[in-house]
């Protein structure tokens, strides 16, 4: 199927590893024109490398902490206009109400709820009338909420109703808002959650690769898995999509359990 994504031009972030880098190299190979954001350069330049020589597309990137309203207005100013964006980068500390205090809770935030916010209200203007795409990748804590994971759920079910709200009314505007709700996901990010669960849940952080008995035909999605419905939700072939959160979990929030 072709994606009509070609020579179209999307900024993401969180880009350097796991899903970010995935949808950039699904992109890539759609010929989309890519802007990488994340602190990690030089992990960034070895994709633009790769991806450059191996598929022609123009690569930039922006080694840049997103953590605040500047950084985020610096990155949007370096960027220009864009086709997609896609809001991923994200990192909010796994833990119970006891174990966590409000500077992690605020870091958390910060970076992803903020961060997104913030990009998103920089970019809708300049998306009007365009058919800009906003997507957000979330999580299905946000749906299926866990006390042990409980500024990622209260962030996340923040983020699906800003979704939701924006996308709502957004293509009366000519921009589609979406999210996408990954459950576990075969990243380094999602190793610190399973340690954290480990612990609440068996008592040993060792013990996390149990966890996956658990699960959904006893894995996790890989990062491609996700970046295959980012990649048809940014597209034109998903022309009326917008204003919704599409969930890729292996059935974990439909069942209401997080494991």
């Amino acid at each position: 199927m072709d994606l009509k994504l070609t020579n179209k031009t999307a900024l993401i972030t969180g880009a350097s590893k796991g899903i970010g880098l995935a949808v950039a190299e699904l992109f890539a190979a759609e010929g989309c024109h890519l802007h990488l954001a994340a602190r990690n350069g030089e992990a960034m330049l070895q994709a633009k490398r790769d991806l450059e020589a191996r598929f022609g597309v123009k690569i930039t990137i922006h080694a840049l902490d997103l953590s605040s309203t500047a950084a985020m207005e610096k990155l949007a100013a370096e960027v220009g206009d864009i086709d997609i964006l896609v809001n991923n980068a994200g990192d909010i500390p796994a833990g119970s109400l006891e174990i966590l205090d409000d500077a992690a809770w605020r870091r958390g935030f910060d970076l992803k709820v903020f961060g997104y916010i913030t990009l998103s209200r920089l970019y809708y203007p300049r998306m009007k009338g365009k058919d800009g795409v906003i997507i957000n990748i979330i999580g299905n804590s946000g749906e299926n909420w866990d006390a042990s994971y409980i500024a990622g759920s209260t962030g996340n079910a923040a983020l699906m109703s800003f979704t939701k709200a924006l996308g709502g009314r957004s293509l009366d505007h000519g921009v589609r808002v979406v999210a996408v709700n990954p459950g576990p996901v075969a990243t380094d990010r999602m190793l610190k959650i399973m340690k954290r669960k480990a612990i609440d849940m068996l008592g040993d952080e060792s013990r996390w690769e149990e966890l996956f008995d658990k699960y959904p035909g006893k894995r996790p999605a890989t990062s491609e898995e996700v970046a295959d419905l980012v990649a048809f939700l940014s597209s034109p072939r998903s022309g009326y999509i917008t204003g919704t959160v599409v969930t890729i979990d292996g059935g974990i929030a439909a069942r209401g359990s997080v494991i």
